[in-house]
């Protein structure tokens, strides 16, 4: 039986990911000088973690070590089973830089090893969506990890993802955008609709007042849904049920055949977005 792994910055929720049989690995984060492994929802306090960035607790992410993924990844390989990690965008992050040098060692020590590792090329649920159809195709093909990045090389550029801040200034803390622009932004009372693009965080469009990009987003869903292979649609939210409801009801009566799920942006994502993110995710045409 292959061994398919994700991390938890593909959002999948723990429940699913129990169910797929995937082996998870936990990224970490910082918040108010505490650190911690996200655990795709399983002991996370959306609220409370939320509430403390709303206070002024920094929060904050980090890689993983070569040593870590070495360690993590060892057991496995002598196991002698196939390998596949269903990743979030190696452009978002340079941890891959050392899992690759923990890989490289392992091969040499395991060269019998079939070790696959498919880039996703996006993040959050993004990334979940095809762990989740990645997993699902590849335990109802024999385990086959090859034909299974077959498979998730048609979708990987399928996958829709919407979503809109409440402050620009927890993007401006991690980089991605300069403060200059998050406090203009923020003053003028400017929405940016991201969504990810080569691999990369992209704005697709400016929006004045939440309200127009909220609609932004479900007239892109509407434009662009399509039902794939028992994919849900998922919306998303960092501590914003009340725009995660009225969102799930226009996704509800724009595709009433679809299987929706709702559930918390997690915290390692949630540094970068901030408190009161909502965001879709689906598969598109």
């Amino acid at each position: 039986m292959a061994n398919i792994f994700c991390d938890t910055n593909c959002e999948l929720h723990y429940t699913q990911a129990e169910k797929l049989g995937l082996k998870v690995i936990n990224m970490p984060y910082t918040i108010d000088g505490e650190d911690k492994l996200a655990d795709l929802g399983e002991n996370f306090d959306a609220k409370a973690f939320y509430d403390k960035m709303r206070t002024g607790a920094m929060a904050s992410t980090a890689g993983l070590s070569a040593e870590y993924y070495y360690d993590f990844f060892k057991p496995y390989f002598e196991q002698g089973d196939d390998i596949l990690y269903i990743a979030f965008s190696s452009k978002m992050s340079a941890t891959f830089e050392y899992l690759e040098v923990a890989i490289n060692r392992l091969r040499t020590e395991y060269p019998m090893v079939n070790y696959r590792r498919f880039d996703t090329l996006n993040i959050c649920v993004g990334t979940g969506m095809l762990v989740y159809l990645g997993a699902k195709f590849c335990r109802e093909h024999g385990d086959d990890i090859d034909a299974t990045c077959a498979y998730l090389d048609e979708l990987v550029n399928r996958v829709g993802l919407y979503f809109v801040v409440d402050d620009m200034k927890y993007l401006a803390r991690g980089g991605r955008i300069s403060p200059a622009k998050a406090k203009i932004g923020n003053l003028m009372n400017i929405k940016p609709v991201l969504t990810v693009k080569e691999g990369k965080l992209d704005v697709c469009s400016k929006q004045n007042g939440v309200k127009k990009a909220y609609k932004y987003m479900t007239d892109a869903f509407a434009e662009r849904y399509k039902a794939t292979d028992g994919a849900p649609v998922i919306v998303v939210d960092a501590d914003n049920p009340q725009a995660s409801a009225e969102l799930t009801s226009k996704v509800r009566e724009i595709a009433p055949d679809a299987e929706v799920w709702t559930q918390s942006v997690g915290p390692v994502i949630g540094c970068h977005a901030g408190p009161g993110t909502v965001g879709v995710i689906f598969m598109a045409k």
